[in-house]
């Protein structure tokens, strides 16, 4: 038979040194600890658990938009040329709050583009291109609702818009 020594060896041999503190505690003060220890478990489950239904959720919206970015990507586009690249700065001026525009606040950059069906526009978020890799005069395609430039094109992508935006020109 094994002494009690041996068996208490065997049964604690994989655990490390046991702190002077927890040995000097009495067993209601350990039963505390153990009880304190085991909230803040179940508190850091639940934390764990709102955080990846956050985080599915939070997937399932960047799927979403995906999909939107896609589906208002769809050709046709409405072929257009940026006219001018405004550097957009926010205006440091106290308002009332009784009116407030949203445009005057943005930072950044803001175009204005002609499309095809001879429209002017003015996008003070320019879309899905990089605003510092468009010059004027560029080819774009934009989408044919909210015109937001989803494309740069080919400088050769329709040479009828071309001699359409020089023929509007001349005349």
């Amino acid at each position: 038979m094994a002494s009690a020594m041996d068996l208490e060896k065997e049964i604690f041999d994989d655990v490390e040194e046991i702190d002077e503190e927890i040995l000097r505690m009495t067993a209601d003060e350990i039963s505390r600890r153990t009880r304190l220890l085991e909230n803040e478990i179940r508190v850091l489950k639940d934390e764990s658990t709102r955080l990846s239904l956050d985080l599915s959720g939070t997937k399932e919206k960047v799927k979403d938009n995906k999909e939107k970015i896609k589906f208002n990507k769809q050709l046709p586009y409405l072929v257009g040329n940026i006219v001018e690249i405004l550097d957009a700065n926010a205006e440091d001026e106290e308002e009332d709050g009784a009116s407030a525009d949203l445009d005057a606040k943005r930072t950044g950059k803001s175009v204005v583009l002609k499309t095809s069906t001879r429209q002017t526009i003015f996008l003070p978020v320019v879309g899905l291109v990089d605003p510092e890799t468009l010059k004027p005069g560029d080819l774009i395609g934009v989408n044919k609702d909210s015109y937001l430039v989803l494309d740069t094109l080919p400088p050769e992508y329709d040479a009828r818009v071309k001699v359409r935006v020089v023929s509007c020109r001349v005349v």
